[in-house]
C-alpha cells in the first residue's frame, strides 16, 4: 500500500545503510578562506572576532583563523564528494523512496566537531544513510527515525558530521493534522517603538557580555548557571536573503536566469507557476508571503538551520575563545515566522570528565519567541580550559577514525547501538 510502512520497505530502506551516495550540488565554497569565515558568521548574525578578523586568531590558542562551527561541517556549504559516481547495482540500491508516500518531517539536527576548518583547507565528505530506527506508539501508530549523517575530513584527519533527522510515519500526527489550522491563527503584532527600543539594547548588552579571550575555566562553572540570552529578531525578509548570501542556497542549489531554466528542466518539480505563470522554486515559501499563505502558513518563514545557527552562536559567545564546542542537538518544533523575536537562551546542566578525563559541561539550550513558544530546544557539550587539567584537548572521531569511510562506519554502528539500546 502506498505511504504504508511496512516490514518489506524497512528492509529495503535498511539496505541503504552506510552506501554513500554523492550530494547533489558542489559546494557553496569549494576553497573556504577568512572571507568565507566572516561571511558565514555575520549572515547568522555573529561578528566574534575569531571568525571575522583574520589577525585576531593568530593571537589565541588556535595560533590562526577558523571558521565558525556552522561552516564546519554545513550540509551544503563546504566539501568536495569522496564518492562521485555510482555503479548501477548502487543505483538500483538507491532509486526510490521505499517509504514513499509516508509522510516526513524534518524533526531535528546534531552535529559533532572534532577539528578546527582552517583557511584553505581541501575538505572531503561522505553522505549516507547511517540509522533506521522504528517506533511504535501506544496506540500502535509505527514511525521510523530516519538518520542521515555527512561526514567531513581534512586531508589527514576529520573535522566534523552532520547528522540529519526526518520522522516518517503512516498516520499524520496530531501536530500534522492541526497545524495548518492553528499555523492561521498565529498573528504577527506590530512592534511599538519601546519594544524596539528594548530589543536593540538587549542586543547591545549581549554582545558586551560575550567571553571572547577571557577563558571561562571549568572549575569557575556550576550546574544551574544560566547563560546570558541572546536577543535574533525582529526576522525580516532582509535576514533570510542576508542568510543565503553567506551559506548559500540550500539542497537543491537554487539558480538564476538562464541556469534556473536549465535546473527546470532537470528537476520539474521543485517549480510552480507564479501569478504571472512564471515558473519558480518552491524555496520562495521564505520569503513570499502569499506563497506562504497557499503552503498553509500565516507568513513566510525561517530555516530551522537558521536557529540551529543561533544556538552555536549562544554557546560560543558564552564558553570563550578557548574552549570548543564539540556537540550541539536541536529540534524544530515550531516555525519561526517573519516578524517573530527570538530570546536564545541556556542553563548548565552537568559539569563532568568526559572521556580522556576533558573538563566538560552540558548545556540545556532553546529559543522561545515573543508568544513564550518554545520553537527548538536542544543540547550542547562544550570542552572548557581547566586550571588543574589546562587547555583544551580536542575530542576523537568515532573510533579513532581518520578518514571519512572509517567515520561513516563506526557512525552506522553507533546508530545500531541506539537502536538495540531498551
Amino acid at each position: 500500500m502506498n505511504g504504508a510502512i511496512t516490514d518489506h520497505a524497512l528492509a529495503r530502506l535498511r539496505a541503504r545503510i552506510g552506501v554513500t551516495q554523492p550530494h547533489p550540488q558542489p559546494p557553496w565554497y569549494r576553497d573556504p578562506g577568512t572571507d568565507a569565515f566572516r561571511h558565514v558568521a555575520e549572515a547568522c548574525g555573529d561578528d566574534n572576532s575569531l571568525w571575522c578578523d583574520p589577525t585576531y586568531g593568530p593571537t589565541t590558542r588556535w595560533g590562526g583563523p577558523i571558521a565558525p562551527p556552522h561552516l564546519n561541517g554545513g550540509d551544503t556549504m563546504i566539501g568536495e564528494n569522496e564518492v562521485t559516481h555510482l555503479d548501477s547495482d548502487t543505483k538500483a540500491l538507491l532509486k526510490g523512496d521505499p517509504l514513499k508516500g509516508a509522510h516526513a518531517y524534518y524533526a531535528g539536527s546534531f552535529r559533532e566537531w572534532w577539528a578546527p576548518l582552517r583557511p584553505h583547507t581541501s575538505v572531503t565528505r561522505r553522505n549516507a544513510l547511517v540509522g533506521v530506527h522504528d517506533k511504535r506508539s501506544d496506540f500502535a501508530d509505527r514511525t521510523v527515525h530516519e538518520w542521515t549523517a555527512e561526514v567531513f575530513g581534512a586531508p589527514d584527519h576529520m573535522l566534523s558530521a552532520q547528522f540529519r533527522l526526518m520522522i516518517r510515519t503512516d498516520r499524520k500526527t496530531v501536530e500534522d493534522k492541526g497545524d495548518r489550522g492553528k499555523n492561521f491563527g498565529v498573528e504577527i503584532e506590530p512592534y511599538t517603538e519601546e519594544q524596539i527600543a528594548d530589543i536593540a539594547d538587549a542586543v547591545a548588552e549581549a554582545a558586551m557580555r560575550r567571553r571572547g579571550p577571557t577563558p571561562r575555566y571549568w572549575e569557575d562553572v556550576e550546574e544551574g548557571d544560566e547563560l546570558p540570552p541572546l536577543v535574533k529578531g525582529p526576522l525580516r525578509i532582509t535576514d533570510i536573503v542576508v542568510w543565503h548570501t553567506g551559506v548559500g542556497m540550500g539542497l537543491y542549489g537554487v539558480k538564476s536566469l538562464n541556469l534556473a531554466h536549465q535546473q527546470r528542466a532537470r528537476i520539474p518539480g521543485f517549480f510552480r507557476r507564479d501569478d504571472l505563470n512564471i515558473p519558480d522554486v518552491h524555496q520562495r515559501v521564505h520569503w513570499d508571503p502569499e506563497w506562504a499563505r497557499r503552503a498553509g502558513s500565516p507568513a513566510t518563514y525561517d530555516y530551522g538551520r537558521m536557529r540551529e545557527s543561533w544556538l552555536i552562536h549562544l554557546c560560543t559567545d558564552w564558553m570563550g575563545d578557548d574552549a570548543w564546542l564539540w556537540k550541539l542537538d536541536c529540534e524544530f518544533r515550531r516555525f519561526n515566522y517573519v516578524g517573530d523575536t527570538h530570546w536564545v537562551r541556556g542553563r548548565v546542566a552537568r559539569r563532568y570528565l568526559a572521556d580522556g578525563d576533558r573538563p566538560a559541561v552540558d548545556l540545556e539550550i532553546w529559543g522561545e519567541n515573543q508568544r513564550s513558544e518554545t520553537t527548538c530546544p536542544g543540547h550542547a557539550t562544550v570542552l572548557l580550559p581547566s586550571k588543574e587539567h589546562g587547555p583544551v584537548r580536542l575530542p576523537e572521531p568515532p573510533g579513532g577514525a581518520t578518514t571519512c569511510a572509517a567515520t561513516l562506519d563506526a557512525l552506522v554502528q553507533r546508530f545500531a547501538q541506539m537502536e538495540a539500546a531498551p
